[in-house]
């Protein structure tokens, strides 16, 4: 026999892995799951207490050989996949293909990939954990189940290609019903007050009105608002009471996964999946230089906010030294894991709290810098002081109505000296300067103010907010939140729009005829209930063969029910919109490149189009002014060439005797390729989400691309030889360098200028 040998999952943890063990250890790396189910039929057997039929992945054959070999020449064998369920599962099919190379084998487990922590977990390995790979084992054959059953009945129904998932399925149940909250919202007029008061001494201040008979304003109407007006122009103005304590703001406990998706969703912009992939780089391990390979944070996959005591002691010592002793409070910081956490490791950290984002951000890339700055600075943040502020709150009465303003002044900053609050965060009484005030003062108005305002739909979900809902509601757990967001955009059942989701045609009508026909799958709290009973298993209290039976016992009736009463839609969804050409009915189909409306007397009437819903569900047939319009001779035929636009929403070029004449081109924004040594140019294209961008046409030879219309004209900063239009919130209409790293951008004052 010869060296132990340690299996971890990736290629990453070798490299970092390696260099803490002598020459007694070899390391390889599983390349995540080597077995798994058939992809072609269910691969479970329903008469036989669901017995999974595993089979190594094509793919992951020569990974097994690899392992086999290597098992057979040590002597003992350590399982180190990461310390999650998910994880324990990988652990137990290794475990089963190697078993008879060698029997000697062992389940190591470590939060952070450092020298201490693996050597500890070779000091203290165990048995590989039944119970955690059964609670996995029966996830993913009632996954399996449940997306093997219902996927086949959508594709006969509604479209082929699309699927349903067990937790998928109700968030995008979460996000149908919002959207329908939203249109059927009714906006309900109010009015808002403000006035600008001056004491004996400046500045101005402006209140806003808190009471009107000492209840909260109802202002209705503008009949109710000007009277209000009248009344409070004739009263005179004094101060209340005045108002003045310290206040404390505590820190934020360190990330756990959920956290730090929302956090880097709304202060980095990055998506869910994305978050994860820069994270599980940094923990694995990156290139730091003399250094060398180093992994950077702590296990990623948590729902715990506990703390290592040494991790706590290494803070406590660059707080107090680079900071000031104040900085640290009086007694170390603890938190609390909520109940329902299985807290099996610690919140996500820095490995070293003293290797600091500037120490690291010239060894990583933009996002991983950016990643573990967040991660740095929370976790340094939950170990700090509280920041002191001083807050005064003052009441004005004028008649009987009472005006109140707030103002805060920073005594210390504590942790906010290293994380600012991010601005959602910042209320309007931090930039408020008042005046020194007493109680009976007299005050002189000088203007006064009334808006009309509406009540506001509740707000579609970004991801932070869904994955926020997700966790509240206990749908999923930490591991999965990426993977559920993910699936929904790549099965077209959302859209993106300025950050939030939209549910499509597609996704509205899924949920719905899921909802309507497997109403107790859809049920958010029997999902959840599914949760906590799939943690029962790994606690070792619930049997999983019982807990599928329990399930199948509901399930496949309502499957039998369904199959004979889900209502086809293949022929289209029907709308009351007449066809332009015909009058008939249109209905909306689901197209191979997304929905479109068509005309229900097809074939005998061939009308097309695309169309697009407004803010309360309404459809509107789209239009395109340039539709149609002549570009030209066709080269094939002589005919006219005019401009058509795709389903998916680009523009093509076609020629106008289709269908004898096939002839078609892209639409070229006239904008040469900017790559060097390429004779390209720019072509309008669409992915098939249907979002438009820009690509080279000599693609595969040359794939540069860009989202936003280029423009001709060289960067003054970095030399790119184009310019992108945008329009953002902030900017407006502007030009800007569509390189990476490059910050130039001008107004564009003509909102004419460059227009495509």
């Amino acid at each position: 026999m010869g060296k132990d040998l340690i299996i971890v999952e990736s290629p990453a943890k070798v490299k970092t892995i390696k260099k803490f063990l002598g020459k007694g250890y070899a390391v390889e790396a599983s390349v995540g799951h080597i077995r798994d189910l058939p992809t072609k039929v269910l691969g479970v057997d329903e008469e036989h207490d669901f017995a999974p039929d595993y089979q190594i992945i094509p793919s992951k054959k020569k990974v097994v050989s690899t392992l086999r070999a290597a098992a057979k020449k040590a002597e003992t064998v350590y399982l180190a996949p990461d310390p999650d369920r998910e994880g324990e599962a990988i652990a137990w099919h290794i475990a089963e293909v190697i078993k008879k190379q060698n029997s000697n084998l062992k389940r190591i487990s470590f939060n952070e990939i450092t020298a201490r922590a693996v050597k500890q977990a070779l000091a203290s390995s165990s048995e590989l954990n039944k119970h955690l790979f059964d609670s996995q084992q029966a996830r993913r054959i009632l996954d399996r189940i449940v997306g093997y059953k219902i996927s086949p009945l959508l594709w006969k129904k509604v479209k082929r290609g699309i699927s349903a998932g067990r937790v998928q399925s109700v968030a995008l149940r979460l996000i149908v019903d919002r959207e329908k909250e939203r249109q059927a919202f009714k906006p309900e007029e109010f009015w808002v007050f403000s006035v600008l008061l001056e004491g004996p001494t400046p500045p101005p201040f402006e209140c806003q009105l808190w009471k009107v008979d000492g209840a909260t304003p109802q202002i209705g109407s503008a009949q109710q608002a000007q009277a209000l007006e009248q009344a409070i122009a004739q009263a005179d103005f004094s101060v209340h009471k005045v108002v003045e304590k310290e206040r404390k703001r505590q820190p934020r406990p360190p990330f756990i996964t959920s956290t730090l998706q929302q956090e880097a969703s709304n202060r980095l912009g990055f998506s869910a999946k994305r978050t994860m992939m820069v994270a599980q780089k940094l923990y694995e391990g990156v290139d730091l230089g003399d250094r060398g390979t180093t992994a950077l944070i702590t296990y990623m996959r948590t729902d715990s906010v506990r703390i290592s005591d040494e991790a706590m002691e290494t803070a406590k010592s660059w707080i107090t030294q680079t900071l000031g002793p104040e900085y640290y409070p009086d007694k170390p910081r603890r938190f609390k894991t909520k109940g329902s956490a299985q807290d099996a490791h610690e919140a996500i950290r820095p490995v070293d709290p003293l290797l600091t984002p500037q120490e690291v951000e010239h060894f990583v890339s933009r996002e991983q810098a950016r990643l573990y700055s967040l991660i740095w600075e929370r976790f340094m943040a939950s170990q700090m002081a509280a920041a002191r502020f001083w807050d005064t709150t003052v009441t004005v009465k004028a008649g009987d109505t009472l005006w109140r303003t707030k103002g805060e002044r920073l005594i210390f900053p504590g942790f906010l000296k290293i994380m600012h609050k991010p601005a959602s965060e910042t209320t309007a009484a931090a930039n408020i300067e008042l005046p020194r005030l007493e109680q009976g003062m007299a005050l002189t108005m000088r203007k006064l103010n009334k808006e009309q305002k509406f009540t506001q739909p509740p707000p579609r979900f970004s991801e932070a907010s869904l994955v926020r809902n997700l966790e509240k509601l206990g749908i999923g757990r930490p591991s999965t939140y990426a993977t559920i967001i993910s699936t929904l955009k790549d099965r077209e059942y959302v859209a993106v729009s300025q950050g939030h989701f939209v549910p499509t045609d597609l996704g509205t009508v899924v949920s719905d005829l899921l909802v309507t026909h497997f109403a107790q799958l859809m049920d958010v709290d029997f999902t959840a209930h599914m949760e906590e009973d799939l943690d029962k298993v790994a606690e070792g209290g619930r049997d999983w063969v019982a807990l599928l039976k329990d399930f199948a016992k509901d399930f496949y009736p309502t499957l039998d029910k369904a199959t004979k009463e889900m209502a086809a839609i293949k022929a289209g969804l029907e709308t009351d919109i007449p066809c332009p050409k015909c009058a008939k009915p249109l209905v909306i189909k689901f197209g191979k490149n997304g929905p479109f409306l068509a005309c229900s007397a097809y074939p005998s009437c061939n009308f097309t189009s695309n169309y697009s819903r407004d803010e309360k569900g309404t459809i509107h047939i789209e239009t395109d002014k340039d539709a149609g319009k002549k570009m030209g001779t066709c080269p094939q035929c002589g005919g006219d060439l005019i401009l058509k636009k795709a389903r998916t929403g680009s523009r093509f070029i076609a020629c106008s005797k289709y269908p004898d004449c096939r002839y078609t081109q892209s639409f070229s924004t006239g904008v040469p390729c900017p790559r060097e040594d390429c004779n390209g140019e720019l072509v309008e294209k669409s992915s098939r989400r249907g979002k438009v961008f820009y690509a080279c046409n000599q693609y595969p030879k040359c794939d540069y691309a860009v989202w936003d219309w280029p423009v001709a004209e060289t960067c003054p900063d970095c030399g790119s030889k184009i310019l992108v239009r945008k329009t953002t919130k902030s900017r407006g209409l502007h030009l800007a360098c569509p390189e990476k790293g490059c910050k130039y951008w001008r107004q564009l004052e003509d909102q004419a200028e460059d227009q495509e």
